[in-house]
């Protein structure tokens, strides 16, 4: 199988960290905010961001999983966190890659059932496949790709890397 490169480890750190700073500046009059990163991938992305931010910031970051059944997305989502410990505070709700907005549709609906002061969306790929009216606030990197490419990401220890076969 054929593989092209896109981000390597030091490319995803910079855009982990340049995330990291806007969340900052969107957040930076709250006391408290929620990661919430989608199962499997989405999580690993999100723990990164929560790192960061914790370097750079005062905010206190809570972490949640968000888990949400890819093939089947209108299947009750579940979350580690119970929904009083992120009521009524800043969310940011963390994907790895955003293809057709699936995924982060049916995510973002979940948390629009609860008062939320202010809720953002971040990625690492923007593929611009959608077929939801969903976007990213913030992102890595937007990637033109067609239909019949597949954009992986991959975070193992010191090898974190994306590429598109």
């Amino acid at each position: 199988m054929n593989q092209n490169t896109i981000l390597n480890h030091q490319e995803i750190a910079h855009k982990t960290k340049r995330i990291a700073y806007q969340i900052y500046e969107t957040f930076v009059d709250e006391q408290e905010i929620v990661i919430a990163g989608i199962t499997k991938n989405g999580y690993l992305f999100a723990q990164k961001i929560a790192e960061n931010l914790q370097e750079i910031a005062p905010i206190k970051v809570l972490l949640c999983e968000v888990h949400i059944d890819k093939q089947n997305p209108t299947a009750a989502i579940q979350t580690d966190l119970s929904v009083e410990n992120y009521k009524d505070k800043g969310l940011v709700l963390v994907d790895d890659v955003l293809n057709s907005g699936t995924t982060l549709v049916y995510g973002v609906r979940h948390f629009l059932e609860v008062p939320l002061k202010k809720f953002k969306t971040a990625v690492l790929v923007d593929r611009n496949h959608k077929k939801y009216p969903v976007k990213a606030d913030f992102k890595g990197i937007s990637l033109s790709t067609s239909l019949f490419e597949h954009v992986n990401v991959v975070f193992e220890k010191n090898n974190d890397h994306v590429y598109l076969s």
